[in-house]
Order: structure tokens, then sequence, then C-alpha cells
């Protein structure tokens, strides 16, 4: 027996086959291109999503014998997406995507309504789903008239991979139309966003069989047996389900192209004030909370845009010693932000420049700046009653020692280094595949890798960076006033 996990990014779809024993025996992947169209807008073409399927599983069963042998599929997605559907089953638009910001006043109305946060568990943010809805309501109304279902983007390949409308809780948590702490739609949220729970998909939990794969898309895959098609997850539950992090407390730090600090949770705690998540978990009774930075290593990317070297050269040229506060402030905020701010509008910022400042000196301000950032999310966590005594540190941007030391010492906790190998959301979502096919206790699957390094807090630096996150904090305030 073997599993699928699928994790359908931003920009590009990659597949993990595991063995029962969960062993890696083989991955693929393939890239799309992302739609802007106007200034603060994202889009993409669901069939992207097909073809990209198509194309990985070709693959797998053209280099890899074991793929016949597939007992079970997940799929993990990035959340909040809008794929429309007509009566028919047919898309009607292009999917609006996490990251449009077009929705930002819709948001805002359906934030204002009474009840609104109380029952989603977290403040409605112009990326969520439902302000999608209330947007295309007002600019797009013949469209609107003819939207039968909406999927999020995982949820249409279930139905793609199942013929059914099928989600699962964790990635329906994001849409402001779940009630979160119930673990079903909410009549009150469906009513504030003038639509209908006929609307909605059919809900499981993440583990649980959302159905079968298709008999033509068997036999075009040239698969022997049954294969059971798992509810799966949003992208961040499947990646603590494949770095282990589900009791309360455990979590972990991604330095992706965004940024994210999240913890699993016992019990449903709502902050929403803080512009936390407060999400389900992929299992059942479990939820997790995060804090989101709009641009972690995209920031380090823009600074490497502009000045002609790579990431890895610009933070390599910092050495490993981890150096006190620099000179120069950047604040992060290139796209806007979420957490704690929840502002679309606001933008970054480099200040305390001098004819000195030379790539070292911005590295150190970006590095900086993106630390700090993610610290207000790991406050927001705090201050919800969740106090991490360590944290996971995975994505691009944990392959430099330099920022996971500097992260640990703006953070004050240790950080976890897992060793080398798989385990992000393809993962995660292949074990939720074997849980649901074989029956499996999740916390046998799901388990953590082995420590590669533990990153300590450098204690002699921890005064400095605490002051300059203070002054990081009050710099936003005035940018605010300056925007």
């Amino acid at each position: 027996m073997v599993f699928l996990g699928l994790d359908l990014g931003t920009s590009g779809l990659r597949a993990l086959l595991l063995s029962a024993d969960g062993e890696l025996i083989a991955s693929a992947e393939q890239h799309y291109d992302v739609s802007t169209p106007q200034p603060g807008w994202s889009e993409q073409d669901p069939a992207l999503w097909l073809q990209a399927l198509d194309a990985v599983m070709a693959e797998l069963r053209r280099d890899c014998p074991a793929f016949s042998e597939l007992r079970g599929i997940a799929v993990a997605g990035h959340m909040h997406g809008a794929t429309l559907l007509d009566k028919d089953g047919a898309v009607l638009r292009p999917c609006i995507l996490w990251n449009d910001t077009r929705s930002e006043q819709e948001a805002a109305e359906l934030d204002a309504m009474p009840g609104v946060r109380e029952c989603a568990g977290n403040i409605v943010f112009p990326g969520f789903t439902a302000p999608k809805l209330a947007w295309l309501r007002r600019h797009e109304a013949a469209v609107y008239g003819q939207v039968a279902r909406v999927l999020l983007p995982a949820a249409y390949l279930n139905y793609h991979l199942t013929g059914d409308y099928v989600a699962d809780m964790s990635d329906s948590a994001g849409t402001a139309w779940l009630d979160v702490g119930r673990r079903r739609w909410s009549q009150t949220l469906l009513k504030a966003g003038q639509m209908r729970e006929e609307q909605m998909p059919r809900l499981v939990e993440g583990s649980q069989a959302a159905g079968l794969l298709r008999a033509e898309l068997a036999r075009r895959w040239g698969l022997k047996h049954e294969v059971v098609v798992a509810g799966g997850a949003g992208d961040n539950a499947a990646a603590a389900c494949g770095i282990g992090a589900l009791n309360e407390g455990s979590g972990f730090v991604s330095l992706g192209t965004s940024g994210v600090v999240l913890a699993a949770r016992d019990g449903y705690y709502p902050c929403p004030e803080t512009a936390l998540h407060t999400f389900c978990h992929a299992l059942p009774a479990r939820w997790y909370q995060m804090g989101v930075m709009l641009s972690a290593t995209n920031s380090l990317n823009w600074l490497a845009g502009i000045t002609g070297q790579s990431p890895a050269q610009l933070t390599a040229a910092l050495g490993d010693t981890l150096q006190g506060p620099g000179p120069v402030q950047f604040l992060p905020y290139l796209s806007g932000e979420r957490t704690p701010h929840n502002d679309a509008r606001v933008r970054g910022s480099l200040t305390g420049l001098a004819t000195a400042s030379g790539p070292a000196e911005l590295t150190r301000a970006v590095l900086e700046g993106v630390s700090f950032g993610l610290r207000d999310s790991l406050e927001a966590l705090r201050a919800s009653g969740t106090r991490p005594d360590s944290l996971w540190a995975i994505g691009g941007g944990s392959a430099s020692s330099y920022w996971l030391s500097l992260l640990a010492t703006v953070f004050g906790i240790p950080l976890l280094r897992p060793q080398q190998g798989e385990f992000g959301a393809a993962l995660g979502a292949a074990r939720l595949a074997q849980v649901a096919a074989t029956g499996a206790e999740p916390t046998a699957i799901m388990t953590p890798p082995a420590i590669a390094e533990v990153i300590e807090p450098q204690p002699q630096w921890q005064g400095e960076f605490d002051a300059a996150y203070e002054k990081f904090r009050s710099a936003y305030k005035v940018l605010k006033q300056l925007s």
C-alpha cells in the first residue's frame, strides 16, 4: 500500500508518495502562473490545477512502479480561494486567490456586522472567501447570480477526484462562513454574506474519507485498487500534520514567501482582537491558531532583486555569528499585513540609511524586520493563552543559520531545525490519506521528525533586540500617520 499527498500551492502542485511505514517513495512537481489583471488582484484558472495534476500523476505512474498500489489520496491547498461553479459544475470565472485584496471594503463591512466575529472566531480579512463573494455580488452581479457552489481550491480538487462537493474543516474555517467552534456551516454567517448552505460543500474532517476516486481517473492512472480520498486540509494545518504539531502548544515558525507562527490547541480559544487566525485542525476535536505576515522571505527576495544578489548570497555574507541590532530599520509590509494589524494598505519602509549602508546592512535590516513581524504573531499567540517553549523552524528561510539564531533570540525560545527531508504540507496530506484509508491512529502516523539542531537564543543580545522590537512596534504607528 502507498499513499499520496498533494500540496496545491499558489505557484505549483507538489505530489508526495509514501509507503505504509511512512518512507518517501517518490515525488513530482508542476508549476503554473498567477494572473494579476489589476493591482491588488490575484487570480488563477482552476484548469491549470487539473493540468498539473495529470502531469504529476503521469510522472509518478511512469517512474514509480509502486504507484499502482495507491490506496489513499489527500489534498492540502492554499486557503480562502473562491472557485465558483454553476449548476452543472462548470467553473464560472478564474479563482480569486488568498492574496487578493480587492474585497477590503466588503471585508470591513462583514466584520462590523453584529455577531460575525463571535461566530467565526476571527476577524473577516480581505483574503477570506466570504468578502470575495460580497465583492462579486457588487461588481460582477451576472456571475454571482449563476453561483451554485463555492469551493476552495483543495475542495475543487476533491470534486475532480470524487465527483462530490466535499471539503474539510480546517480549510473551510478560513471562509468566514464556518462556525469554527462547532465545526459546521453557520446560518448566521451565511445570512450575513447573503449566501445559502446549499451553495457550500459537504463537510468532513481532514482525516476522514471524503469519497472514492472516480473510476475513470483510476483507469487513466493505471491504479489497481479502490482508492480512498481523504478530506484533506488547508496548507498550514497539513504542514502541522507533517511536522507532528498536534498537541497543545506544539507548533512551528515558517519562513516562506509569507511567514507563519502556528501553535496547536486542545480546545477552541478564539482571540480575534489580536488578528490571529483560529481555525479547526485537520483532526477531529483539535484546533490551531496562527499569526500570518504577508512578506517573509518575499522581503528578502525583494532585496535580492534590487541588489543583483541571490537571497543565499545576501544571508551568507553575514556569517553565522549573530550581531546586535543594525542601524537600519525595515518594516516588512510590502504587501500590507495581517497579524497583528489587519491592514491591507500599509506599505514597508527603510529608515536609518546612511552613505555607508550597503547590502550587508540592508540584509540585516530585512532579517530583523521580518523577525520582529513574526514576533508580533508570537505575542498574539501568547495573548491567547498558549506559550510554546520551542518551535520547529521550516520553510526556505530556515536554511540560514544566522536568521534562525536571530529569530530564536527575538522570540526568546529555542528553535528546532528538523533533519533534512520532507515535513511540509504534502507530507501532512499523505499522512491524512493513510489515516483515512486504513483507520490508523493519527498520533501514530503524524510524528515529529528527528531534530538536526537546536538553535538557542543568544542571551548577550536579547535585551538589545527586545528594545529594538519596541522601536519596531512604534514605527508602525508613525508609518500609519504618514500614509
